[in-house]
């Protein structure tokens, strides 16, 4: 068992592998130049469309489509993190939190500059000897005090979904670190992999002949990347049966109540310190945590102030593990982001839905990021055993080619950042006995990111080997949906944008094009 534990978390020879300061030498973008008689063809068409932009619009939703407001996407994404229908985080090679989807359906392509992971390196005489951002980014508006500015040619990204590594060498102390990046997305395993949550183990390498004190700082902020988000959060210090320990941000996204938590493992039978800087302010200088984690390689919790007051800003909060490594030899440090935002509801709140994940951990009275915390940091050594065992026969492959085996797991990204929705069914439904959606709930993801329907049903027939073969029943529940939705009828009166023409929304008998728009109410709201 050892043997195959030390070799799951190797970083694998297959996937999207580069130095953390890739450029790609194409630059894309997807605005075309039209040909004047294509726009004679096209302009009814056009009309149309933008009539039904204005129509949405002053309805406080977004189009289905937008091809006026073009999103070019950037060229720094990674391996994704958290569960499926959870909401998800992007992550890039640089390092960055980015794309965030936690709203079911809505995008934010803002790169929160707090969100990072910072070292420290202290000899044993109790003198900082290196103290450095693990970023590549340079030194901005906002936390100007901090060392930014990673060499990125001393860095190496390696994303095999749901999994990443970012190996750093520190040459100048003989010091190499490794990032896993664990995601618990695991054939069959329905419990774990509808959880919202990461782990990051840190792999501390120290090849020098000397014993060194290392600390990695977590740093996160509320929101979701740098635009503000209306309503008050405050940070609350917590620790969970004396293994966990950590700091939650309160706050609502779009009136749903969301609570992030960032954590270390803890240990009364190890060396390992844990220390936490309750709040800081993201857009500011960062000059008193860094200063203190320079001077001390730790941060300072306050025993008597455990919870920030609200306020109407974003927020900033950390944690620290600091332990010591001996000479030529190498420690872990375990880290832990969870969110957990239970009650989910579209536009025009029809109804108020609960995620699968609430069926293992739900209080109605408080949040359970503190449980899932826990639960991430005690088993995601299962999750990397069980990941590997599942890839390996793929990976192990010598007919199959080296591009394949990355494109046929990173490809799969799209189960967790596809906009995916995984709700539980309740008494409303009225599902009979039999029915899979009562056990496994009904699940639900998007077209693309920029054509927002949901469970469009003939790009499923092309994407929905990957369910049937590794989540056979969301397989199921969706097709139980599929097959409820035929024999629903909406006669209200639609205009299609290519002639004009009317025809009634949903006639009953026809399979429809998809389940519905997150702007109105998906499961309910047919197209």
């Amino acid at each position: 068992m050892s043997e195959i534990s030390n070799e799951c978390k190797k970083v694998p020879r297959y996937g999207l592998i580069m130095p953390i300061d890739h450029k790609y030498p194409e630059q894309w973008k997807q605005t075309l130049r039209v040909r004047w008689r294509e726009v004679l063809k096209l302009f009814g068409l056009g009309f149309r469309f933008r009539s039904y932009c204005s129509q949405v619009s002053r309805e406080g939703r977004i189009p289905l489509m937008d091809y006026s407001n073009l999103v070019n996407d950037r060229q720094i994404y990674g391996v994704p993190i958290g569960g499926i229908g959870t909401g998800s985080i992007g992550r890039g090679f640089n390092g960055e939190f980015c794309r965030y989807a936690l709203i079911p359906g809505i995008y934010k392509y803002e790169t929160a500059l707090a969100n990072q992971f910072i070292v420290t390196v202290r000899n044993t005489d109790g003198k900082t000897i290196y103290h450095q951002v693990l970023s590549p980014l340079s030194r901005g508006k906002y936390l100007s005090s901090w060392k930014w500015g990673f060499n990125g040619k001393n860095a190496k990204y390696t994303g095999l979904f749901p999994r990443a590594w970012t190996e750093y060498d520190i040459k100048e102390l003989n010091v190499k670190l490794i990032c896993r990046q664990i995601s618990p997305v695991i054939p069959n395993n329905y419990k774990d992999s509808s959880l919202p949550c990461a782990a990051f183990i840190w792999e501390i390498i120290n090849e020098s002949n000397v014993d060194l004190d290392v600390s990695i700082t977590f740093t996160f902020q509320s929101g979701m990347g740098g635009s503000s988000i209306p309503g008050e959060k405050w940070t609350e210090c917590f620790e969970y049966k004396n293994e966990v320990r950590g700091v939650m941000i309160h706050q609502e996204l779009k009136g749903m109540p969301c609570t992030y938590a960032i954590a270390s493992k803890a240990s009364t039978t190890s060396d390992v310190d844990i220390s936490r800087t309750l709040i800081f302010d993201p857009f500011g200088d960062g000059s008193e945590l860094w200063e203190l984690l320079e001077r001390t390689g730790k941060l300072n919790t306050s025993a008597t102030r455990l919870k920030s007051s609200p306020t109407l800003k974003h927020v900033g909060c950390a944690v620290c593990s600091s332990l010591r490594v001996q000479a030529n030899n190498s420690r872990e440090i375990e880290f832990c982001l969870a969110w957990d935002i239970p009650k989910v509801q579209f536009h025009f709140k029809l109804r108020q839905y609960l995620r699968y994940y609430t069926k293992y951990f739900y209080n109605d009275k408080e949040t359970v990021v503190k449980e899932i915390s826990h639960y991430t940091l005690m088993n995601y050594n299962s999750w990397e055993h069980d990941i590997y065992n599942w890839q390996r026969p793929v990976l192990d492959d010598i007919d199959l080619p080296d591009w394949y085996k990355s494109a046929l797991f990173n490809e799969l990204y799209y189960i967790v950042d596809g906009g995916t929705v995984w709700l539980r069914a309740d008494e409303t439904d009225k599902f009979k006995n039999s029915d899979p959606r009562n056990e496994y709930g009904r699940f639900a993801y998007l077209e693309g990111h920029e054509y927002r329907m949901y469970n469009t049903y003939d790009v499923h027939f092309y994407a929905s080997f990957a369910l049937a073969q590794l989540w056979p029943n969301l397989q199921a529940s969706l097709q139980y949906d599929i097959r409820d939705a035929i024999q629903i009828e909406d006669s209200s009166l639609r205009t299609t944008f290519y002639d004009g023409t009317k025809s009634i929304r949903k006639a009953k008998g026809f399979v429809p094009h998809d389940i519905g728009d997150r702007s109105q109410c998906i499961l309910i709201m047919l197209l």
